[in-house]
């Protein structure tokens, strides 16, 4: 059973086609793992196990006719609850939501179950995708399965320690400023932000409809790449979508290596966390020896990034949050009139980030203060693009820490929102200019044991180029870290070790 727990997406697909497992197997197993963790950790917020095995037999059949939907049939996957699922409940972690049901599915999950991948759920994260470690989920606090006592990282925390506990192969998450990166940094997974637009939105349930992007997360970067490749391309139900994206087989070419890529090393990036910053040296010292040449970066205009992020963000999700009034959604709480009915409602309805941060986005835009607020943070991330694309023209790849710290104590930073937003320092730049980034992990931090994530930030579209060295520098690494053993752990039954 570990074997499966632990195996790679890609590989699973190959054992299929083998005819060395089958999907039920694999779901099978999933299952019972993920009944046996989620006390531990409280990934998940709806499962399927029905809905999963029925889907698994039907993969089973397909691949015994030899009419498999994809190369990926019968690989399941957990999607983070903030996509709409048909007849699956969807609630973003809020109580607004709680209990509703879609009447259709998001694109995402389309275009997967298209591919033949079995649902075993829907994961955990912070209320609308607003935060930065699992912890403002209205239905409680995820679980990092490295140490059970600190947080996964956010909002993707639930995907991102599924994943990391064996519990799913591989899972979509959300990024807005960092919400895939960070969590996989923390929970010591491989989480891709993909270029905005090349993933449709349609049936992710907006945050901050500039910076939401949809993407992968698991346990190696090929299973990114291969997910990644399922889901992307154009998308005429989401006006945002790129027209022509380009090639989507992120697997072609994976193998190619870094020899002669030039990667700058941003100077203004240096973790605050002395075991942090080791191992980001020691990943740089990696990249070079595969043949890569690295050179110093300066980006002065990111120093900027996380201010005007923390500005756009709020004012894009005040607005739109203003559809939960218990009229169009919500439950309906009773009032003397129309405007205690809403306040009410939206007072019950909402967790305090979420609160936080539809009066700071209200505050931004409104009239007398808009143009000192929410214009300079727009003209600050035309600064971040245009800074970025200069750099793209002496370099293929940008390479940073992607958290200044390990994971941190559940509730240690709960009483100070400025701490748990200075996680995104190193993140939210590349939401504001659109870019695609992956955060691989590179080693435990001598300080604590815990994982540390690398940042591999690409131009817009070039997530070719990202893969490959994302998958040579694993691949150098020589190991896929696992939370079992780790102090603070109490899970069972794993296997540690392996590359893809």
């Amino acid at each position: 059973m570990s074997e499966i727990l632990y195996m790679p997406a890609t590989a699973m697909a190959a054992a299929m086609a083998a005819g060395e497992l089958s999907s039920r197997e694999v779901v099978a197993a999933l299952l019972e793992r993920a009944g046996g963790t989620q006390s531990a950790l409280n990934g998940w917020l709806q499962r399927t196990p029905e809905r999963a095995l029925k889907e698994a037999h039907a993969a089973d059949e397909r691949r015994a006719a030899g009419k498999s939907r994809s190369a990926f049939d019968g690989v399941p996957v957990a999607y983070k609850d903030i996509f709409v699922t048909k007849d699956v409940v969807t609630t973003c972690a809020s109580k607004i939501l709680e209990g509703w049901v879609p009447p259709y599915d998001a694109t995402v999950v389309e275009r997967c179950d298209a591919a033949g991948l079995p649902m075993l759920g829907k994961a955990n994260l912070d209320e609308f995708a607003m935060g930065s470690s699992t912890e403002n989920s209205a239905f409680g606090p995820v679980r990092n399965p490295w140490n059970t006592t600190m947080v996964p990282g956010g909002s993707s925390g639930g995907s991102a320690a599924l994943v990391a506990a064996g519990a799913a192969p591989w899972a979509w998450g959300t990024d807005t400023g960092g919400s895939i990166r960070q969590p996989a940094a923390l929970s010591g997974v491989v989480g891709v932000k993909p270029t905005y637009g090349l993933v449709s939105r349609y049936g992710l349930v907006a945050f901050a409809s500039s910076l939401d992007q949809a993407g992968p997360l698991a346990r190696t970067v090929k299973d990114c790449a291969a997910l990644l490749g399922l889901a992307a391309g154009h998308d005429p139900r989401d006006s945002t979508s790129i027209p022509a994206p380009g090639a989507t087989d992120y697997l072609a070419g994976i193998e190619d290596g870094v020899e002669g890529l030039r990667i700058g090393v941003v100077k203004e990036f240096r973790a605050p966390e002395a075991g942090v910053q080791a191992r980001i040296d020691e990943a740089y010292g990696r990249l070079e020896k595969l043949g890569a040449k690295l050179q110093e970066l300066s980006l002065p205009s990111f120093e900027f990034g996380l201010p005007a992020y923390y500005l756009i963000n709020p004012a894009e999700a005040s607005s739109n949050l203003a559809r939960y009034d218990g009229v169009r959604y919500g439950p309906r709480r009773r009032g003397e009139d129309v405007a205690q009915m809403m306040s009410r409602t939206r007072g019950e309805g909402f967790g305090a980030e979420v609160k936080r941060r539809i009066m700071l986005g209200s505050y931004a835009l409104s009239a007398g203060y808009y143009d000192a607020y929410y214009g300079k943070a727009q003209r600050v991330r035309t600064l971040i693009i245009e800074e970025l694309d200069r750099a793209y023209s002496s370099v293929d790849l940008i390479v940073s820490p992607t958290s200044p710290t390990t994971a941190f104590r559940i509730g240690e930073r709960a009483a100070d929102p400025l701490a748990m937003y200075l996680s995104d320092v190193y993140t939210a730049p590349v939401n504001l200019a659109g870019n695609a980034a992956i955060s691989v992990p590179c080693g435990t931090s001598e300080d604590n044991g815990l994982p540390v994530g690398l940042q591999i930030i690409a131009g817009a579209l070039d997530e070719h180029t990202m893969f490959r060295a994302a998958y040579a520098f694993e691949q150098d690494l020589g190991w896929i870290l696992s939370p079992e053993g780790n102090p603070g752990n109490d899970l069972t039954a794993a296997r540690k070790g392996g590359s893809s």
